[in-house]
């Protein structure tokens, strides 16, 4: 376990100020609420006849005006971009960060299997994101409690695991690509994180593009869905294979790869 503890690590810098900075938000978001619930109504009317700019971010389903709307309209979208951000640029400097900082001269030459060094990388990986995605629940759930709101926590936890799993898959698709590249593109980690987003609003906007569930993993992980229970088994099961081909071609890849010095 030496180079998981060693990413751990490398990386708790990163994992709290991510966690600081998205569960904050999410806080102060949640926070906001009490102070302009009254006129919630008329808001919600308004986002809601909005035509295709509410279907875009589901607020022609969500009733805003709710706590449970207004936490997966505005929470929701903080922790599903931020979070997507934070496992796509995580998982990117894996693999190829040690071949584009030449550390993997050093990491190498240690009588240590590469399936293992790529395995317990992306045991990290798994583990940070989970402790972000715990600190922003407590956060989220702490301030709902806080300002003394109901809220259904049989769908909030629902939400919560859909956007745990949105960022399990981005990261193990970007973990996948790390070990094909030959040093981190932070760049290509935070565009693919963003196509996904806008595939998850085109197909909301048109049903032409239906195939695009299976591809985006903002289509489950949509608060519209979860709270309604739309049935979502098949883009799930989509996102649970691309994730986990992604992480696997990582191990694959990295361990049969001619690494440059």
């Amino acid at each position: 376990m030496t180079v998981l503890r060693k990413e751990l690590r490398a990386g708790r810098v990163s994992l709290l100020v991510w966690s600081a900075v998205v569960g904050g938000l999410m806080a102060v978001c949640v926070g906001m609420y009490p102070s302009f619930a009254g006129s919630m109504e008329d808001v919600s009317a308004l986002f809601a006849g909005m035509g295709d700019f509410s279907a875009a971010f589901g607020l022609d389903k969500l009733a805003f005006g709710s706590i449970m709307g207004f936490y997966g309209t505005e929470c929701g979208n903080i922790l599903g971009l931020g979070g997507a951000f934070f496992a796509a640029l995580t998982a990117m400097g894996l693999l190829a960060g040690e071949e584009g900082g030449h550390t993997a001269e050093f990491l190498l030459t240690h009588p240590v299997d590469r399936g293992r060094i790529a395995g317990e990388k992306l045991a990290a990986l798994g583990v940070m994101i989970l402790a972000l995605n715990l600190v922003c629940f407590a956060c989220g759930a702490g301030s709902i409690l806080a300002i003394g709101e109901a809220a259904a926590w049989g769908d909030l936890l629902r939400y919560h695991g859909a956007l745990l799993l949105l960022q399990l898959e981005v990261g193990g698709v970007c973990f996948g690509l790390s070990a094909l590249l030959r040093r981190s593109s932070y760049g290509l980690a935070m565009g693919l994180a963003a196509l996904l987003y806008f595939m998850g609003l085109l197909v909301n906007l048109d049903e032409d593009l239906a195939l695009l569930r299976f591809l985006t993993p903002y289509y489950y992980a949509d608060a519209a869905r979860i709270y309604t229970g739309e049935a979502l088994a098949g883009p799930v099961i989509a996102g649970c294979l691309l994730g986990a081909l992604g992480a696997a071609l990582g191990v694959w890849r990295y361990g049969g790869k001619d690494i440059a010095a």
